[in-house]
């Protein structure tokens, strides 16, 4: 059956113009890009939230919505943070208009379970830090710090997104502990569990609140350990977990392999960070004073901006690898006797979360896809044919083996001299559309069958071949799974004809909806290996 929000069109009367379908979405809003009415730029984000489902299925109040307008108002002057621009609401809807994010996520363009080096790291995290810290010297806490709310600019700069879970923990001198459970089990700060279950439970001593600072701060800490190793920790801070165990009763000397490769004088900034006593847990102070904190690093100004946009860049897409000799990475996806429709209904989480799992609506056309590559690897910077569609001075890549996505494949990935000779900026190097994407050789038909092989492998419930083609593409396939972190991850696969002058072959995309974009990327790489006799590479065997 329908959500009655489905049938409420948009507001008619708006200050701008859509231009796009969905390109983010939450359990009650939706967000799409848009330009001045008279105008092509600048691109700028709409958030439309569907007030009367967010207060009745969100347990959302109307003055939270408020105050979600309110706080990003009040701090989005931040380089580091999206910038807020404008807000209005009719009866049904209310929009938020703000900084669009060209350089989409962070974490897509980090490898899964291995993590970047350790001058990107620090690099991202000086400007987390720059940014969070800001919003607390405000009274601001996010509360759900994590990869999915941490988005790049079209020049490789951070920008702290999503303000649904802010509150104001400080005004006028006076600070308030905050007792909604808020965040995403691995990033979350073990006292917000506490205080959760202390709510909920009659026999449980009542716990009198936690610092929405120091919450932010523990999360902060879980990013930085992401960026170096590329995983998690744990799946979530509690006795459920064996990671968490062992590392709270070690005070922070835990002996699993994901800390072993750490570097060492990374170590004390973590522990300090992620210390379970909050009375002891580092200030902002602290933080900035810590060694590797300011450790010199050649791609950070100052000022905490980029001395090299296309150093970074080049860095990055260097760093994105699938080695074929690999099996996939085990992970606790669903059996294959599960509905993959009943994912959010039968598998909750082990504790509540302050949004519902389950969105609005899941229509398939409403979500805008990422680009195909033939038409976005183009530059931006360059000038464009508007009948053609192609750069004037040429194809934005000579061959399929200059397309940025490509060169994860290669037995020694290395960045195409096509992106780099004209590159001006972080975005002609790293395109601002997803990179979990592959290119294939075999008919429709056996590439379907592969990849629903390959699911069945992973145990994600697929429907039959024949009912995973559409009118309009080769293939899509609906994924709807839990992560290895116990987490939903939903998601399409889609396949469309690509045609080079060299051959005519199948363009896979796979298209995250809603999870952690680093586990979306390791759920590719998963898929990919299994797939790995119907992969073209170009000049491969």
């Amino acid at each position: 059956m329908l959500m009655q929000s489905q049938l409420d069109p948009l507001p008619r009367d708006l200050p701008f113009r859509i231009v796009s379908e969905t390109i983010g979405r939450g359990a009650y809003a939706s967000i799409k890009k848009a330009i001045p009415p008279k105008a092509t730029n600048p691109v700028f984000a709409v958030k439309f939230i569907h007030k009367a489902y967010a207060v009745k299925h969100g347990r959302i109040s109307a003055k939270q919505l408020a105050m979600e307008v309110s706080l990003h108002s009040h701090i989005g002057q931040h380089p580091n943070i999206i910038e807020w621009f404008a807000t209005g609401e009719d009866q049904i809807w209310k929009w938020i208009a703000m900084e669009y994010a060209e350089g989409g996520d962070l974490f897509d363009k980090i490898e899964a379970d291995v993590g970047v080096s350790e001058d990107i790291a620090h690099f991202y995290f000086s400007q987390m830090i720059s940014a969070v810290s800001y919003m607390h010297s405000k009274g601001v806490g996010h509360r759900d710090i994590k990869p999915e709310n941490i988005l790049l600019s079209d020049t490789g700069n951070l920008k702290i997104a999503d303000f649904g879970l802010a509150t104001l923990f400080e005004y006028n001198g006076k600070t308030k502990l905050s007792t909604t459970m808020c965040g995403s089990p691995p990033y979350i700060a073990p006292e917000v569990i506490t205080c959760s279950r202390s709510t909920q439970s009659r026999n449980a001593p009542k716990s009198p609140g936690y610092s929405a600072n120091l919450a932010d701060i523990w999360s902060c800490g879980v990013v930085l350990f992401v960026l170096l190793v590329g995983n998690t920790p744990w799946d979530e801070p509690t006795a459920a977990s064996w990671e968490f165990e062992e590392y709270n009763g070690k005070r922070g000397h835990s002996t699993d392999d994901l800390w072993q490769r750490l570097p060492k004088s990374v170590l004390s900034l973590l522990r300090g960070m992620m210390n379970t006593e909050t009375s002891q847990r580092f200030s902002f102070q602290q933080i900035k004073a810590h060694p590797w904190y300011t450790r010199k690093n050649a791609l950070l100004t100052p000022d905490g901006k980029i001395t090299d946009q296309l150093s970074l860049a080049t860095r990055m897409l260097e760093g994105l690898h699938i080695d074929f000799s690999q099996q996939p990475v085990a992970s606790q996806r669903l059996s294959q006797n599960q509905d993959a429709m009943d994912v959010d209904s039968n598998q909750p989480p082990r504790f509540s979360f302050t949004q519902p799992e389950a969105p609005i609506h899941d229509v398939t056309f409403d979500f805008e896809r990422p680009p195909r590559a033939n038409l976005a690897s183009f530059s931006a910077s360059q000038p464009i044919n508007s009948k053609t569609a192609r750069p004037l001075s040429g194809n934005a890549f000579d061959s399929l083996a200059d397309e940025p996505s490509m060169s994860q494949f290669a037995p020694t990935p290395s960045v195409p001299f096509s992106l780099t000779q004209h590159a001006r900026r972080f975005r002609d190097i790293v395109p601002n559309y997803s990179l979990t994407r592959f290119f294939s050789h075999l008919s429709s038909n056996l590439l379907l069958q592969l990849i629903s092989d390959a699911l069945h492998q992973l145990n994600v419930p697929v429907p039959p071949v024949t009912q995973m083609q559409l009118q309009n593409h080769a293939g899509w396939i609906k994924v709807k799974t839990i992560d290895g972190r116990h987490c939903s991850l939903h998601g399409d696969i889609v396949v469309d004809t690509y045609v080079t002058g060299e051959v005519e072959l199948f363009e896979v995309r796979f298209v995250k909806i809603k999870g952690d974009p680093l586990e979306w990327r390791r759920f590719f790489k998963d898929v990919v290996i299994l797939c790995k006799d119907g992969v073209y590479i170009p000049g491969g065997s």
